[in-house]
């Protein structure tokens, strides 16, 4: 029997301070993965890796089917309440689900892998869809926990589980892909040969290895999945979920076990179609890119190449593999655009169990509060970041990845993504809180109908000479702006709430103007003294601090999101004592 130790219930701040430190060293940890790896494996071994990843995300969106989030939502609901006994029935009916589901999905993934990589012409990319495989089956079993502990407004297990599959997949997956490379390159110099294939020279024995090195790297998120479930189990089994006796023994009767499996799958499978749909665009985006650029390449190779003369390497256009490289291009632009998501979801999740306990007590002006806060310290992030991302795209990605002729390809699709990132930032936590108040229906609906603009953009501008990679970055930007214009308005009509657009959307706007004006500026000044990634870094430096100090003199920060945060009483007294907080 698992210790049940007295629980801690997080504000959404507290909660979303937590996932947003856990986020952030996770992405250290990401960018300590990913950017070595980026340059281990190269544009074209990222292209494998990333056409795993996308093949990966719907089936796994259709093995977990949103019953995280129903799992986070109904024990909020129940913990409301006081409804303990449900909670723990939640638990036990979630568990065998989430084996089938796992399970069902690793075989699909296993059987589907090989059609899947030749339906798009890029076979290589097969040993890496096959070693990812079984992670789908542990990141179910990872889900139930942490969709458990999210609805008791419980973030750290969710923040350490991630911690500990972020460095697994750093360790293990780094070191697999620089020893195989390493081996495989050896064995060329050695005896002329790759794992026993001949190759005819350096560069083609190079462009040989890289599938293998892409698996070793997806390797490393394999184990990183299981080691987080792991973890999980362990200490739901020592440390239990801090609901007492006490709590159980004043709880009502709890539903029926057939009652409780049947108002989850209920809740799970409109959010489950919502996560497969996003997940199902990527997997469109990842063929569509790669056919299109295909077809351009048959027909109108010529503007596409003069386009980018000098910047794709001239294995790629021996080897027929120019789709594959140019989606990597794609994939560097894609890792930077998700640093800003990634952050914003940690709001998402921690918002949920708050607005639904306001919203199912009928507390108007705290759902409102809630709501306003939400949204407020979302666009606070999302919108300089974004906005600076679409400035400095260039230098960042130098800085990051380094000075490689395929920068410019890269920076061009990062100027359109860094404003899309923006509005993919605002949708995931708005859609949260749909789901909070009841309407788990409306971002499916919403998701459908930019996902279709998304995959239409996609297909039509991607296969543009003159446009080709560039239109999957238009295509997320129309996306995600459409989502977040109709998902708002439906927040304000459902709840009936018009929340104050100059605290939570102007303020935050203008601030970022000038931290962009500062970014710019400060670059523009620094190249000319300094080296390229020092002027970077002091552009980015020097804008935060601008940011910073607009906000203040706008007084864009509440005083009831301070007060959320663990320690805000002193932070207040601070803060009021030079009369910078509204």
């Amino acid at each position: 029997m698992a210790k049940a130790t007295r629980r801690n219930r997080q504000s959404f701040l507290h909660g979303a301070l937590i996932l947003t430190v856990s986020v952030l060293i996770v992405k250290l940890i990401g960018a300590l993965f990913k950017v070595p790896l980026t340059w281990v494996i190269t544009e074209d071994g990222l292209g494998y890796f990333n056409t795993a990843y996308n093949f990966y995300g719907p089936i796994y969106s259709l093995a977990t089917a949103g019953f995280p989030i129903a799992i986070s939502r109904l024990v909020s609901e129940s913990c409301t309440r006081g409804a303990y006994r449900d909670i723990r029935r939640i638990h036990r009916a979630s568990v065998p689900i989430f084996v089938v589901t796992g399970t069902t999905g690793f075989l699909l993934m296993i059987l589907g892998a090989r059609t899947y990589s030749i339906v798009i012409g890029n076979e290589n990319a097969l040993p890496s869809l096959y070693l990812l495989a079984p992670a789908i089956l542990f990141s179910c079993l990872t889900a139930i926990y942490r969709g458990y502990y999210e609805g008791l407004r419980n973030m750290y297990p969710t923040a350490v589980s991630e911690i500990i599959e972020a460095l697994c997949k750093l360790l293990v997956g780094l070191s697999a892909a620089c020893f195989i490379v390493s081996r495989g390159m050896q064995e060329y110099e050695a005896f002329g040969t790759v794992f026993g294939a001949p190759a005819a020279s350096r560069a083609y024995a190079r462009s040989a290895v890289l599938p293998y090195a892409s698996a070793g790297a997806v390797l490393g998120v394999t184990v990183g999945s299981f080691f987080s479930f792991l973890f999980l189990l362990l200490r739901h089994r020592i440390f239990g979920d801090g609901i007492t006796q006490a709590d159980l023994k004043h709880s009502p009767r709890p539903r029926s076990m057939h009652a409780t499996v049947r108002t989850l799958i209920r809740t799970a499978i409109p959010i489950g179609i919502g996560a497969m749909a996003v997940n199902i665009a990527a997997l469109v985006d990842t063929t569509f890119l790669q056919t299109r650029i295909r077809s351009v390449m048959e027909k109108n190779p010529n503007v596409l190449l003069s386009m980018y003369r000098g910047m794709i390497p001239q294995i790629n256009l021996e080897t027929d593999t120019v789709p594959n490289f140019l989606f990597g291009c794609f994939s560097m632009a894609l890792t930077l655009f998700m640093l800003i998501p990634a952050v914003t979801q940690a709001f998402g999740i921690s918002a949920l169990p708050n607005v639904t306990a306001a919203w199912t007590r009928g507390e108007k002006a705290h759902l409102k509060k809630s709501m306003e806060a939400v949204i407020r310290v979302t666009s606070l992030f999302s919108i300089p970041a974004g906005m600076g991302l679409a400035v400095l795209a260039g230098p960042i990605a130098r800085l990051v990845f380094g000075a490689r002729p395929s920068i410019p390809i890269t920076s061009r699709v990062l100027v359109i993504m860094g404003i899309g990132a923006i509005f993919a930032s605002l949708s995931t936590p708005i859609n949260s809180m749909l789901q909070a108040v009841g309407r788990v229906d409306l971002p499916v609906k919403l998701l459908a109908a930019g996902l279709t603009i998304k995959v239409t953009l996609n297909y039509v501008l991607v296969g543009i000479p003159r446009i080709n990679v560039l239109g999957a970055g238009a295509g997320t930007l129309a996306c995600y702006l459409f989502i977040t214009v109709l998902a708002f308005w439906s927040l304000c009509r459902e709840t009936k709430i018009v929340p104050d657009l100059v605290s939570i959307f102007l303020k935050p706007l203008i601030a970022s103007l000038f931290c962009t004006a500062a970014a710019w500026s400060f670059y523009g000044l620094g190249s000319r003294f300094l080296p390229g990634n020092a002027a970077a870094a002091c552009a980015v430096l020097g804008a935060v601090l601008i940011y910073a100090a607009a906000l203040f003199c706008l007084r864009a920060i509440c005083r009831d999101d301070v007060l959320m945060l663990p320690g805000g009483q002193k932070i207040i007294k601070i803060l009021e004592k030079y009369g910078w907080i509204g």
